[in-house]
């Protein structure tokens, strides 16, 4: 009779080679949506972007932009700050999709192995650190309920109150280096 082999351990092999080739490195940075989670498993992006696209309609605000571009959470956003520049309306939107990805943050799909590689790296005394175009609140809410949290050190870096900042602006990239004293020129 074979014996079944947990996904840990046949995690195990991936984890210690990962961990291994980063053996030096000053830190390491995640995103977060992706890297570290599926945010938006039960709670569909495209589904936040109607709501946040009917909270506009509501106050009988139209969002102009690419149909393309009205199933993400971010367009959306990105598109009342560039027609409602340093408005109450841009944070007052920016605290509704952060109260959507609080929500989702609960019901977010763990990427395989993740915890794991982040708990091995943290153990061995490499500075982690997020950064993300994501609200920073929503990726504390995940990573305390996966108990990842001290892993982090209160390193997470995600969107501001300054949409010009989002990624692929650097500014969340370079708060984390910053914090975690890292030379941007290194390997």
């Amino acid at each position: 009779m074979a014996s079944e082999t947990t996904d840990l351990e046949q995690a195990a092999p991936v984890i210690e080679r990962a961990a291994q080739a980063i053996t030096g490195a000053t830190c390491v940075l995640f995103d977060f949506d992706g890297p570290i989670c599926g945010l938006f498993a039960e709670h569909r992006a495209h589904d936040i972007a109607d709501r946040l696209i009917a909270w506009l309609a509501r106050r009988d605000l139209a969002v102009r932009m690419p149909q393309e571009d009205r199933q993400d959470p971010h367009a959306v956003l990105r598109a009342i700050g560039d027609s409602h520049p340093d408005s109450g309306l841009v944070r007052e939107l920016e605290a509704a999709l952060t109260d959507e990805e609080l929500r989702a943050a609960r019901t977010a799909a763990p990427t395989p192995h993740v915890d794991d590689l982040i708990r091995e790296w943290s153990a061995r005394g490499t500075p982690l650190a997020i950064a993300t175009n994501n609200s920073p609140r929503a990726a504390h809410a995940y990573l305390s309920q996966r108990g990842l949290a001290p892993c982090f050190d209160r390193h997470v870096y995600g969107r501001t109150a300054d949409l010009d900042r989002l990624k692929p602006d650097p500014d969340c990239l370079n708060r984390a280096l910053r914090a975690l004293d890292a030379d941007r020129r290194s390997p």
